[in-house]
């Protein structure tokens, strides 16, 4: 008989999709949703880069590139690690990736083989795990802590060392918390990779999506990503980009060929006016990047002040990212039930924490990237619905 194969059955994809079939199926029957459940700004992408996207259409780039991305963008994606990690990388430490989230995926496969372990935050993107088990590698969870504001420490990491350890993921500021790791503590991590001679992924999706004049720091500025360090980013979430699959990396050379080579082998390269558009929003205006960040500092007030608000919730004041982690475990409800809950009983969609790790239990994910009036619609709804459960 014929079956699939083993790497097939280890796919497990991302949980929050069963959520939002839940959700569509009661917007389906007209039910009102209120929606946080999904990072994908409700904002526009920014005019200057769709207007570059469709100049570059216009003057026919629509056929294949190299591989490694365009030597334009490929050269802002250098400058813009100088201005903002403190190096400059080479040419040939840059790749193009159709999306940051591939990207897991790629350096997961580059990196480790079938039995080897990889530490990866609890609670955490659920890419990590679904990435590191369809490679036939093994993820280890290391746990961040409502206590440390859900901040990676080294001392939770390295207990779960072992001869088999092959790559650490780092995230920060995090999904699904927001919380940013101060720079010592992340200098600690890095020094604790040296020490047991491990590769490290460190996602930077959310490094433009920081509050409170707090100082970004990247692990990339202490090897030049010359030696141990994969520096991860994308457009989606600062940029208001989700829907256009960009991403970029920086690496150490040897890695960088095998990850082109894998890109090569499974989409060629990243369409040309895709690229036109990155370097519109890397280069243009940063404006509209600003005000943005500015609505979302005031929609994270309203958020977790009114949560912090509502009897048997406690949240912490996130950092970075758009994402509100509140502890709803005084309700006696697992994660899962909590959220059920506020769907059917109050409209609202929201992620059980548990979508993100075990680590996550007893929490919930709420996004911010929609409006102070949803927001505000949201908690209303909320208050009720907790004084019945």
């Amino acid at each position: 008989m014929r079956e699939i194969s083993n790497n097939a059955r280890n796919i497990e994809g991302q949980p929050m999709f069963k959520v939002i079939d839940k959700v569509k199926r009661l917007e389906a029957v007209g039910k009102d949703i209120v929606h946080l459940e999904i990072g994908d700004p409700d904002f526009g992408t920014p005019r200057n880069i769709i207007e570059a996207a469709k100049q570059s259409l216009d003057r026919g780039d629509t056929h294949y590139v190299s591989s490694w991305g365009l030597p334009a963008f490929v050269e802002a994606i250098q400058q813009t690690t100088h201005r903002t990690r403190g190096f400059l990388p080479a040419t040939n430490q840059v790749l193009v990736t159709p999306s940051a989230n591939i990207a897991i995926f790629y350096a997961v496969f580059c990196l480790t083989n079938p039995g080897q372990e990889v530490l990866v935050p609890d609670p955490g993107f659920p890419t990590y795990l679904s990435s590191v088990r369809m490679c036939g590698a093994v993820p280890v969870p290391f746990p961040l802590h409502e206590k440390n504001a859900f901040r990676m420490r080294a001392a939770d990491i390295e207990p779960l060392i072992t001869e088999k350890t092959r790559l650490l993921i780092i995230n920060s500021p995090q999904n699904p918390t927001g919380a940013i790791t101060e720079p010592q503590a992340l200098r600690e991590i890095y020094e604790l990779a040296v020490k047991h001679d491990l590769y490290v992924y460190t996602d930077e999706i959310y490094a433009r999506m920081v509050y409170d004049e707090q100082n970004f720091f990247s692990v990339s500025s202490l090897d030049h990503c010359k030696e141990r360090v994969i520096l991860s980013n994308g457009f989606s979430k600062a940029f208001a980009m989700t829907g256009w699959r960009l991403g970029a990396l920086v690496m150490p050379p040897e890695v960088a060929e095998r990850m082109m080579l894998l890109l090569q082998t499974t989409s060629s390269c990243v369409a040309p006016f895709l690229q036109h558009a990155g370097l519109a929003a890397i280069t243009g205006d940063q404006g509209p990047v600003q005000i943005m960040m500015t609505e979302y500092a005031a929609r994270r007030d309203i958020l977790v002040d009114g949560l912090n608000a509502i009897p048997g919730i406690t949240c912490h004041r996130p950092g970075g990212a758009f994402y509100a982690f509140p502890n709803i475990s005084s309700f006696g409800l697992t994660s899962e039930e909590f959220a059920d809950a506020m769907l059917e009983r109050a409209g609202i969609a929201i992620l059980p924490g548990s979508c993100f790790g075990a680590q996550g239990e007893g929490f919930a994910r709420l996004c911010y990237a929609t409006s102070r009036e949803k927001i505000s619609e949201a908690l209303k709804r909320l208050s009720q619905a907790c004084k019945n459960l």
